[in-house]
């Protein structure tokens, strides 16, 4: 799991050359600042990045850099793998399968609070 942390000394220290890039799984990135060092530009953008990486939340920083995080900290069973939700648990009934859902269709904005209520009452 990468760190923010990190991330920024790496920005600050190494950034001209792209450090921070590659630490973060960047190749590309991290190629296009070292190919470029001699200009100083990367040196520049590293230290945005630096001061990017300090004002990011946490959460955000995971979401973005971290590709096994869990979506819901409240719910560590369910990860965000490569854009796509991936539940690590064995599913044990289809009643907690429906109400998982229904709590995805809610916090994406697709029903209400009072929707979400109703269909588990009924679940239950």
């Amino acid at each position: 799991m990468k760190s923010k942390t990190t991330a920024a000394v790496l920005a600050i220290l190494l950034g001209g050359i792209g450090v921070h890039r590659f630490y973060l799984n960047q190749t590309g990135l991290g190629i296009l600042y070292f190919l470029f060092c001699w200009t100083f530009i990367p040196l520049i953008v590293s230290v945005i990045d630096f001061i990017g990486f300090l004002i990011m939340d946490e959460n955000k920083f995971n979401q973005k850099y971290n590709t096994t995080y869990p979506l819901y900290p409240n719910h560590t069973n369910i990860t965000v793998n490569n854009g796509s939700l991936q539940n690590d648990s064995v599913k044990s009934n289809s009643s907690s399968d429906e109400i998982e859902k229904l709590f995805d269709l809610k916090e994406k904005g697709i029903i209400t609070q009072e929707e979400f209520e109703f269909k588990k009452k009924t679940l239950l």
